[in-house]
């Protein structure tokens, strides 16, 4: 049954092990969180049925994600307090993963994870991503990958546009904690302006891309779009699982 997997055990025990073989802080916290439940889903769908279509798998992400319990929403605070990704502090409204109470109510109130994802989804992609049967991963990031593959015929510059397509579509919620929401919207502007001139494809496109590269890269890191990175890992695992091969 979906609801005995353990999904936060197995996010937190992710965790463990990216602090285990590395010493650079959280740099897959987000990435975890979305390929989590893709990976059970995929488990799901083979057990069940063999072979993994995108609807399968999708409805098997929300049976996953809808069957969360409340230790698992424990698992997870512990996985997040572990990782400590920047730009978490005094941000939730309620239930704030860095309230040591938060934990305690989980638990005597029966709040599942999903219930928590729910709360967070309005200024938090990934929540979103998880409570909305995740619509940027397959509703916009795959199809426009797959297309970017068949018209470009090379991996790194669909994976590129991809990128660039969802952060001038979705503002990045890394951003926004660090930077504030304006200064995210400016961003993801610089990227569909890079995709208007051609992306890779031109000279142009390049030149603006190396100029919004290095401006992402500055001071502080605070303009680094994760969460975007984090949901185009979502959407490559989804094109493996597909039958995409490099």
């Amino acid at each position: 049954q979906p609801e005995q997997i353990g999904i936060g055990a197995i996010i937190k025990e992710a965790v463990v092990n990216i602090n285990a073989w590395q010493s650079g802080g959280n740099t897959l916290l987000g990435t975890v969180l979305l390929l989590s439940p893709i990976a059970t889903a995929a488990g799901i769908s083979l057990a069940k049925n063999e072979r993994i279509s995108l609807p399968n798998l999708r409805e098997n992400i929300r049976l996953v994600v809808k069957s969360t319990t409340p230790s698992d929403a424990v698992a997870v605070y512990e996985a997040i307090n572990m990782a400590g990704p920047n730009g978490l502090a005094g941000k939730a409204p309620t239930l704030d993963v860095n309230d040591p109470n938060s934990k305690i109510r989980l638990m005597e109130e029966s709040i599942t994870l999903y219930e928590v994802f729910k709360i967070s989804a309005p200024y938090d992609s990934i929540s979103r991503e998880w409570v909305e049967n995740y619509p940027v991963t397959f509703d916009m990031g795959l199809p426009y990958f797959t297309q970017q593959l068949r018209v470009t015929g090379n991996l790194n510059t669909a994976i590129v546009h991809t990128f660039l397509r969802v952060l001038s579509k979705v503002s990045d919620t890394l951003i926004i904690r660090k930077a504030g929401l304006r200064k995210a919207k400016t961003v993801s502007s610089k990227a569909g302006e890079v995709m208007k001139l051609g992306g890779l494809l031109t000279s142009p496109g390049r030149e603006k891309l190396s100029r919004l590269d290095t401006e992402l890269r500055g001071p502080m890191n605070k303009l680094n779009p994760g969460t975007t990175a984090d949901i185009i890992a979502a959407v490559l695992s989804v094109a493996l699982l597909k039958g995409y091969r490099p």
